[in-house]
């Protein structure tokens, strides 16, 4: 049996969200989180700063009948859609768009932003997933930035819990979870 690191989260997050909470996918790609999300509660945000990602996940979509709000926007604005602590669960998976342009990929400031934007958006006890994917043009440098602001995290108000492949070869993903105390 083959695991994906995004089954492996899902299985995480799983127990956190319930119908009516009010999730957000902050990097829609081809839709395969927020059909998760749609999954599991009827409140479900997406962001993506590509107009081929939010159509090919908007089919996806409306094949299942979900109708989430996508919206094509980078996730650092995504405090302009919720307000603070309403939101219990946000999803990142870093880099770009599987079959895309890889030009085109999630960037480390822009990520730091949405990151701190996310964690004021979500309730206590809510939970925050970002798998980051290193390798390409930035996603080592992305990687170092985000688990540099993550090791600063005040732990008496957020855990952070950071796993790995370790016997996956190739720089695998790294899944880090971050519960809002």
């Amino acid at each position: 049996m083959r695991v994906s690191i995004t089954q492996w989260v899902q299985q995480e997050l799983k127990r956190f969200i319930k119908e009516g909470d009010l999730c957000i996918d902050a990097t829609v790609g081809t839709g395969r989180d927020t059909e998760y999300l749609c999954g599991l509660t009827s409140r479900v945000i997406g962001f993506d700063i590509q107009e081929e990602a939010l159509a090919a996940a908007k089919k996806r979509l409306n094949l299942k009948g979900y109708d989430p709000l996508l919206v094509r926007e980078s996730h650092e604005n995504m405090d302009q859609y919720a307000q603070k602590g309403t939101v219990q669960a946000i999803l990142f998976n870093l880099g770009y768009l599987p079959g895309g342009d890889h030009s085109i990929a999630t960037r480390p400031d822009s990520t730091v932003k949405a990151i701190f934007a996310g964690l004021d958006l979500l309730k206590t006890g809510g939970v925050m997933s970002i798998c980051i994917y290193s390798g390409g043009d930035t996603g080592f440098e992305e990687k170092d930035s985000v688990l540099a602001v993550l090791k600063q995290l005040d732990d008496s108000n957020y855990l952070v819990v950071k796993q790995d492949f370790y016997n996956k070869a190739n720089h695998p993903p790294l899944p880090v979870l971050i519960l809002k105390l």
